[in-house]
Parts: C-alpha cells; structure tokens; sequence
C-alpha cells in the first residue's frame, strides 16, 4: 500500500487535469462539484474567495461568473502570477485585521462567499482540527457579515467531533446547512465541507 508522502507527492488524475486546464491546484474540482450539485454560483454575482492563494477557485471563479461579476480574493500570500482578470480584486493581508476587514466590507456585500483555507498541519491531528475550526469560525463570520439575504456560503473542515456545532451555528443563518465530501478529496483526506444556502 503507498504511503500517504508518495500518494501526496505523486500527480493525481485530478491534479493533471488542473494543470491541463489552467489551474494551479487540484482543489479547483472541489468547488466545481460543490456548484454543480447546490448551484451555489449565480451569474453576475460578488463573490468573497477567504484564503484564495495560490488561486485555483478565485480562477474558477472569473470563469464561470460573466462579465458583470466580480470576485474579491485575500489571503497572506500572493496569487498565481497567472490568475488574473478586470473583475479581480486581491488584498494581499490577515483576514483578522480590521485593514483587510474594511477592504472587503467597501466591495461587498457578497452573494457568495467561499474558503478553501487550512491551517499549517502539523501531523497531530487534534490540533490540526483546532487551527482548521478556528479558520471556519471565521469564515462564518465572514459570511454572517458580508452576505446579502439569500446569500450562499461554502467552507473546508477537518473532519472532527466539532463539526456538527459548527454545522448549528450554520443552521441558525442559513434557510439550509450541511456537509458534503466531494469526489476530488484525496481518498485519505480527512477534509470535508460546510454548506449553506440562502442566507436568511
């Protein structure tokens, strides 16, 4: 059997394909899966991509949103020198400081917000799931602030026993929460994501 390292190093079918297509990472699959089976993207809209680096769903994103859209990419680090476009906002910056905070909320508000972000693992994985938690309690912020009513939401986590509270506070802005796994998740991965439709 390979080992999670050789799994992880060696170039998956969902990773060529993102290559073939232009996309920095294979995560890209993940959020078009998600699209597809909750219709999660509307044309036109603003869109929120929390923790977008190196790009892959910020570059979905401009694909797929028509020329009347626009997405708002931040993360610490830059985006791929290829993911680009007219109706591309990136702030470069801590999605906790009240600079950034403020950059976005003058763009919004949003019809969409999405985040793919995880924390630096560490191999342990019961603080891996604490970091990954923290960054989905916040996306939650992000998208109880910054969404319109009937505003759609999307976020990783590392699956945990916590999951199901955050799937609570969820259910409390959003007319329907759930999970869902898409296919594009390594097989050994033990992310999934959060869901909400229609922000009430």
């Amino acid at each position: 059997m390979p080992s999670k390292t050789n799994s992880y190093s060696k170039p998956d079918f969902w990773s060529q394909k993102a290559f073939k297509e232009g996309y920095p990472a294979r995560s890209v699959y993940k959020l078009e899966e998600i699209d597809k089976k909750f219709g999660m993207l509307k044309k036109s809209s603003t869109v929120l991509d929390l923790g977008a680096a190196p790009g892959s769903w910020t570059c979905w994103l401009l694909r797929n949103l028509g020329q009347n859209g626009k997405v708002v990419s931040v993360d610490l680090n830059p985006l791929s020198k290829d993911v680009k476009g007219d109706n591309l906002i990136f702030f470069q910056g801590d999605l906790l400081s009240e600079e950034i905070r403020n950059k976005i909320t003058e763009q919004g508000p949003y019809d969409l917000v999405v985040c793919d972000a995880a924390p630096l693992t560490t191999g342990n994985r019961a603080i891996d799931t604490a970091r990954s938690r923290a960054l989905v309690e916040m996306a939650i912020w992000y998208a109880q602030e910054q969404l319109r009513t009937g505003g759609n939401f999307c976020v990783k986590i590392f699956q945990n026993g916590d999951q199901q509270k955050e799937l609570m506070k969820m259910k409390e802005i959003f007319s329907n929460a759930k999970g869902f796994k898409p296919q594009a998740c390594r097989t050994e991965s033990f992310e999934t994501y959060l869901i909400g439709l229609g922000k009430k």
